[in-house]
């Protein structure tokens, strides 16, 4: 049996390895949940928030196939070792694309300020940046490529609460934005996207330099996990430094 765990201090020793911001929400009982193999003496455990999960633990077959109804058509597994990515391509055999990721180091304080409000202040006349709002939160949800800044706060007052975000629209429209994805006790992890057709024009970067300017204000940290290379030198030039490479398996439970 597979159980959706309440007293989340009892799997902390499981994830000790991770330095991920979606796993400490998890634990912190932030946002996200954990399932365990016991509820009294877990030795195995999955985290999930959103499109992805994590592993950890002593190697668990029904955990890797345990399918909790927050789960969506598809789901981004993200394996603990080489041990449990070899489980997972068993369990799923082609429904699990293996895919590479892009860590970027956690570090207090790396941010030169004054280099984020020059990128920050960079905005052409023809666009303006507001604070994400209820309704830009609601707009978030009309298109696909812009579901993601909002889509884990089940209301705008949860979002208001506990996430935070800065958009760009050029005549209205939402074109572009940096949100939080997640949050964790003591951050957010980071969620920066532009619509296709205004892509290539710098407004990524001056979004996501506006939120972690405002990120500072508040004390928290803006972790970023990068799926691409371009998001690797986005973040590299707001400040951050790259970590490691890691594998991860794009799910698709209908194909």
């Amino acid at each position: 049996m597979i159980y959706k765990l309440e007293d989340t201090k009892t799997v902390n020793y499981l994830f000790e390895k991770w330095d991920e911001g979606v796993i400490w929400g998890c634990l912190e009982k932030v946002m996200g949940d954990i399932y365990v193999d016991n509820l009294n003496n877990p030795t195995s455990a999955m985290a999930i928030l959103g499109d992805f999960c994590y592993f950890a633990g002593k190697l668990n077959e029904e955990l890797v196939m345990f399918k909790p109804d927050k789960f969506k058509n598809s789901i981004i597994m993200v394996p603990e070792d080489t041990e449990w990515g070899t489980l997972i391509e068993k369990c799923f055999g082609n429904k699990a694309e293996k895919t590479t990721r892009y860590a970027m180091k956690k570090e207090k304080g790396v941010f030169n300020v004054e280099h984020l409000k020059s990128i920050a202040e960079g905005l052409s006349k023809e666009y303006e940046i507001k604070t994400i709002d209820e309704k830009l939160y609601n707009a978030c949800f009309k298109e696909q490529w812009s579901r993601d800044f909002v889509a884990q706060y089940d209301t705008y007052e949860m979002y208001s609460e506990k996430g935070m975000g800065v958009a760009i629209l050029k005549d209205g429209e939402l074109i572009s934005a940096a949100s939080s994805y997640s949050r964790f006790k003591d951050g957010i992890e980071v969620e920066i996207a532009t619509r296709k057709d205004y892509r290539h024009k710098g407004l990524a970067s001056i979004c996501g330099a506006k939120l972690i300017l405002e990120c500072i204000k508040k004390g928290w940290y803006p972790s970023w996990d990068a799926r691409i290379m371009w998001s690797v030198k986005m973040a590299e030039k707001l400040g951050y430094h790259f970590s490691h490479e890691y594998v991860a398996y794009n799910v698709n439970y209908n194909d």
